[in-house]
């Protein structure tokens, strides 16, 4: 059934082909209409109306549109949608950009404003200069050796091109891996550090770079503000524009603390590993780079095991950067470094404290860095350590002995080993140059001297009884009296009363006087006990002051420094001149020589006898047992040994003969390893197997003229001479 049209419904033309409906044949064709002549008519600018769609979106023939049209529409559709989104993303791209390029314009007119601000509070920028590191001071033994390193320091300065190549490198791959790429700031570093810190919730990582370490050491006081940071910033910016990076990584190893008081690279191996920086290995080379995050907390001395697992960070990182080889780490790791602990406790710091302290008389305060040649002698110092210590630790204890000193000289004076102490680690204290004590018998030596120069011979009789000088009752060790004894015996066996006497005799002025003749400078009380020794002396100048027995009769200066001079050569201070002259007379000196002899031979020295060595020497044990000595000299040493406490406290039982002179013939053997026999003045070559029956050695007149010199006299008879003494002790 035809369906009828609507009221009112319009009809609009269709410029559409036709496929099917009512009013059409299939396959007829509308054609548009034509104007009069034969012309086509104008295009309709009306458009073309889309078929309507009647119930469930079917045409009005009742069918759905064709679903070719549909399916050639949707391709179009999304092209036109990618190509809208190509459009939104690009146009965010270009904000972004444009943005970030205008926040990144201000953030440095920012950063830069805040910069100016605070460099601003600093100096003007003229007037920035790298300050000049603390000076060293290299002090050396006469062999060249070095003894120690002094001042702020604790080593020397050393060239980048003079370190393994490792060393360095450690310090940049666990510090800073970034150095020789970053311009004084490691924005990298710091953005690293700032994430980190904020998930952990605690200040764990740091982002300065070894620059900004460098200018803080160098400028800035160690403050945790935001002005000293921003400070740091333009400090280390100046920095790196106007050093090289080498020239940064250099000063920077030369200064950084590492530690136990040790400022440089060098002064830290030395310090922990008792070497130079440049003879550092791969492991040690860890160890010191380890250090710079936390010096006391990674301290190898402190907490070993820390120190390792830190220093094995250390050779991963450098690992991780490529500057080792997985085979070098794991060597390295395998054989960790060993901390030295003799360079701490070595006695040769004594010297180096000392010699550091009379620096400033030679040349006045120190400015740049020196080297202090000194007159020690490193095999006999070590010899002397060893000595001391041995003996502490075998019969200290039995014999209620905590500390002792040794002194050696020779005989120019020059000081060729000096031990303070026991351990220097324990104790800075230099008992050899500082302590105070009683001599006891060591003093008497000057005693008879000064008896012997009033005309007296060793051979002069005195007797051993009780005796009272003005009240003073002084008494034999051993409490008891010899009778009628020689001076020679008397002194060998160290008789009180005998001494006490002769002092009486001759004047405790004139013992003063003759005392310090010989080299005694400390104030000495003239009154009869001064010749038991009861006035406090050191026993460095006790030592030196027994030298003119050695060498012919001269006073000597003792010295431990001979010159001082720049790094380049420049001589500062270099000794010169010699002593006092002639403090005893020739022909005394062989009568005082071969007394002290007769102590080594039969009397209380026994123990220090050098057998067919010629030598000399003196016991002395002060009240109370609290202090113990023995000096002896041969042609070529003298030496001096001391032991006790420092808190003065009575020795179990310690007297000189003892320990002290066990320790001089061990010590004087070993330093005459090598040395050829020599004469003393008065003391022959195998003197010992000349003594008679009563063990008494023969002592040459005093007509016997001599020949004097820095190594002791010959003796020499006079050209008409005759008899047996003269020709036994004239060649």
């Amino acid at each position: 059934m035809v369906r009828r049209r609507r009221q009112g419904e319009r009809i609009e033309p269709s410029f559409e082909r036709v496929t099917s409906g009512a009013g059409a044949a299939p396959g007829a064709q509308v054609r548009p209409p034509e104007k009069r002549g034969g012309k086509p008519a104008p295009k309709s600018s009306v458009k073309p109306r889309a078929p309507a769609k009647g119930p469930a979106g079917k045409t009005q023939n009742g069918k759905a549109p064709a679903a070719r049209g549909r399916a050639a529409n949707a391709p179009s559709g999304r092209k036109r949608g990618a190509a809208k989104s190509r459009g939104r993303l690009g146009r965010l791209l270009k904000r972004t950009a444009y943005w970030s390029v205008v926040l990144g314009i201000w953030g440095i007119i920012t950063v830069a404003g805040v910069l100016a601000y605070y460099a601003a509070h600093l100096p003007p920028s003229s007037e920035w200069r790298v300050p000049n590191r603390p000076p060293n001071i290299q002090i050396v033994s006469v062999q060249g050796r070095l003894i120690a390193n002094r001042g702020d320091t604790g080593g020397e300065a050393v060239r980048l091109e003079q370190l393994p190549a490792y060393l360095p490198n450690a310090v940049i791959a666990i510090e800073d891996r970034r150095f020789r790429s970053h311009f004084g700031i490691d924005p990298i570093g710091l953005a690293r550090a700032m994430v980190t810190n904020l998930t952990r919730g605690t200040l764990v990582q740091g982002g300065s770079t070894l620059t900004q370490q460098l200018a803080k050491n160098l400028f800035l006081k160690p403050e945790r503000t935001i002005s000293r940071k921003m400070q740091e910033v333009v400090l280390s910016l100046w920095l790196e524009a106007k050093f090289s990076k080498d020239e940064i990584l250099e000063m920077y190893l030369n200064r950084v603390y590492f530690g136990a008081g040790a400022y440089g690279v060098d002064g830290a191996a030395r310090r922990y590993f008792g070497k130079s920086a440049r003879q550092v290995s791969l492991a040690e080379a860890a160890t010191l780079a380890a250090l710079l995050k936390a010096p006391s907390r990674y301290a190898p001395t402190r907490n070993p095991d820390l120190a390792e697992r830190r220093a094995q960070l250390v050779l991963t990182a450098m690992h991780d950067t490529g500057f080792i080889s997985a085979d070098q780490a794991k060597n390295a790791i395998a054989a960790p470094a060993q901390v030295v602990s003799r360079h701490n406790s070595a006695s040769e710091n004594y010297v180096a404290d000392w010699a550091m302290e009379l620096l400033d008389g030679y040349v006045g305060p120190v400015s740049e860095d020196l080297i202090v040649d000194t007159t020690i002698d490193l095999d006999l110092q070590r010899k002397a350590e060893k000595e001391l210590r041995a003996a502490l630790a075998d019969k200290g204890g039995k014999l209620g002995v905590t500390q002792g000193a040794i002194v050696t000289l020779d005989t120019s004076g020059a000081i060729k080993a000096l031990v303070g102490g026991r351990d220097y680690a324990s104790s800075q204290f230099n008992r050899a140059v500082v302590a105070m004590r009683q001599p006891g018998s060591a003093f008497k030596p000057f005693v008879y001297l000064a008896a012997l120069e009033s005309g007296l011979t060793p051979e002069t009789m005195r007797v051993d009884r009780p005796i009272s000088i003005k009240g003073w009752q002084p008494k034999n060790y051993t409490k008891k009296y010899y009778g009628p004894v020689s001076l020679k015996m008397a002194l060998a066996y160290s008789l009180n009363t005998v001494a006490a006497s002769l002092a009486n005799e001759v004047g405790p002025a004139r013992v003063a006087r003759t005392a310090q003749r010989l080299g005694i400078s400390s104030p000495l009380k003239a009154n009869p006990s001064l010749a038991l020794g009861t006035s406090e002396v050191t026993p460095l100048e006790l030592t030196a002051a027994y030298v003119p027995f050695s060498n012919g009769g001269y006073g000597v200066v003792p010295h431990v420094i001979r010159s001082i001079r720049t790094q380049s050569g420049e001589i500062l201070y270099q000794r010169t001149g010699g002593g006092p002259g002639q403090v005893i007379q020739p022909d005394v000196l062989r009568e005082i020589n071969s007394m002290m002899a007769e102590t080594l031979q039969t009397g209380t020295g026994k123990r220090a006898s050098l057998g067919d060595r010629p030598a000399g020497g003196k016991t002395g044990t002060s009240q109370d047992l609290r202090d113990a000595w023995f000096i002896g000299f041969t042609a070529d040493l003298v030496t001096g040994v001391w032991l006790g406490n420092d808190d003065n406290s009575p020795t179990k039982g310690a007297t000189g003969g003892s320990l002290p002179a066990g320790i001089w013939h061990d010590y004087m053997l070993a330093a005459h390893e090598g040395v050829q026999v020599t004469e003393l003045p008065g003391v022959p070559v195998g003197w010992n197997r000349l003594a008679d029956s009563n063990g008494n050695v023969p002592v040459p007149p005093r007509n016997l003229r001599t020949v004097n010199g820095e190594q002791g006299g010959r003796i020499l008879p006079p050209p008409s001479s005759g008899g047996f003494f003269r020709r036994l002790f004239g060649g």
